[in-house]
């Protein structure tokens, strides 16, 4: 969908959407960030260094447990082949701006891997899909200075197209703004060498959601965590091996 295409839509569908908007706010439960450490080491072999960054969904809104969510199943994918040192970094209603300043707090570090999920709120707030595509770069830029990693994942926005929290036409509008932003972001890392682009989920969005129809599920999670995990296999990354 084209940008005046969508901005149209936004004018002709405005009210509707913003009813919608606030409905959907009033009803869908506000599930809690889960329980379990933010960092650690686990496994046996070479070192590697692992930062997973981002809003509720790299927070592991819609699991019981970071076991269960994107950090921890991936860590655990990772860790039979690695020595993982890992830590989240994440928030929910996080968007763009905010990551940047979370990541601020990281210490200056040599990291291998960093996967980055953001995107839902600054779809929600109406970020223009080409505003979000250079903040991408900004967060991208900064990462790349302080930590220096072979691998910087950046995970699709969320098929928001799927979500069942949202009802049509809502659902079919933030879709569109988030496949937009999508797509822009794939298409501008074209030729990168150290900056790639993962979609989270293939296949039916809606077998993947957690109870709140807006956030993964435990399945979801491990379809992410492995897809991720092939992402680095296939990038037949090495890891330093430093302490």
């Amino acid at each position: 969908m084209r940008d005046w295409q969508r901005y149209l839509c936004l004018v002709v569908l405005g009210p509707v959407l913003w009813v919608q908007g606030k409905y959907v706010r009033k009803v869908t439960p506000k599930l809690p960030e889960p329980p379990g450490p933010r960092e650690g080491v686990k496994g046996k072999g070479p070192t590697l260094r692992l930062l997973i960054a981002g809003d509720s969904a790299a927070a592991g809104v819609g699991a019981q447990s970071q076991d269960q969510a994107l950090c921890g199943q991936l860590v655990q994918q990772l860790s039979q082949h690695f020595t993982v040192r890992w830590q989240l970094k994440a928030l929910t209603g996080l968007d763009s701006p905010g990551l940047e300043s979370m990541l601020q707090t990281v210490g200056a570090q040599p990291i291998d891997v960093v996967v980055l999920s953001i995107g839902v709120n600054d779809v929600t707030s109406l970020m223009q899909p080409g505003v979000w595509v250079r903040w991408q770069s900004r967060l991208a830029q900064g990462i790349l200075a302080r930590h220096t990693p072979k691998l910087l994942i950046h995970s699709a926005v969320p098929p928001m197209h799927g979500f069942t929290a949202l009802p049509q036409p809502l659902r079919w509008f933030m879709g569109q703004w988030a496949r937009e932003m999508n797509r822009r972001l794939e298409q501008s890392l074209n030729g990168e060498t150290r900056r790639f682009f993962r979609w989270p989920v293939h296949g039916v969005v809606s077998d993947g959601l957690a109870s709140d129809g807006f956030h993964p599920g435990p399945l979801g999670y491990t379809a992410w965590a492995t897809g991720l995990r092939g992402m680095i296999a296939e990038r037949k990354f090495e890891p330093s091996g430093l302490p």
